[in-house]
């Protein structure tokens, strides 16, 4: 099965997500170790954006802020082939978890990403150092069912996440862009 961006095979159900120590710079690796995807959030842009490319280095879509300054978190994820849209990540205000819906083109819920742990989000808003402990997140179908989770493995030099997918999900890759995306937009 391939996903909207018919370049690149999302038919894996399980993807580690690996972070570089020094910036946000990311590689996805399917079940077998295989790379899938890159990419490396772009510098001093005026819109946050991450170009994201196959293991060649061919651009396949790119993740950027729809406005300046979006404190709605408001993303689109563009073709980079044909242009089109074809996911907005949008950032649900909450105040002790992290919570980002994944919409297709046409406005339509696709999946809801959510931290876990209500406790811990309040130990990370008192101390910086509870930003060390693992972050988790849970990720929903529209009807609130439970499609896959993300855990981060305890690391104190470079991020390392574990995306697992139930079977029969859709839209992979807009859900593998979204954990990368909160990842470095949350500071994680």
């Amino acid at each position: 099965m391939t996903g909207v961006l018919n370049r690149i095979d999302f038919e894996d159900n399980s993807y580690t997500v690996k972070q570089k120590a020094v910036r946000n710079a990311y590689k996805v690796y399917d079940s077998a170790g295989k790379e899938v995807l890159r990419t490396k959030q772009k510098m001093f842009k005026m819109k946050e954006e991450f170009p994201f490319t196959d293991p060649e280095g061919n651009e396949v879509f790119t993740v950027k802020a729809e406005q300046i300054m979006d404190i709605a978190g408001d993303y689109a994820l563009t073709d980079s082939e044909t242009r089109e849209e074809v996911a907005v990540l949008k950032k649900n205000f909450s105040f002790l978890v992290h919570s980002w819906e994944v919409q297709d083109r046409n406005g339509m819920e696709i999946a809801t990403i959510q931290s876990r742990g209500k406790l811990i989000g309040i130990l990370r808003g008192l101390n910086e150092l509870f930003d060390m402990l693992p972050h988790k997140y849970t990720i929903e179908d529209p009807q609130d069912n439970q499609i896959g989770t993300i855990k981060q493995s305890f690391t104190l030099i470079k991020d390392r996440y574990e995306i697992d997918l139930n079977e029969g999900v859709e839209n992979k890759e807009a859900i593998l862009a979204a954990a990368i995306t909160i990842d470095a937009l949350e500071g994680n």
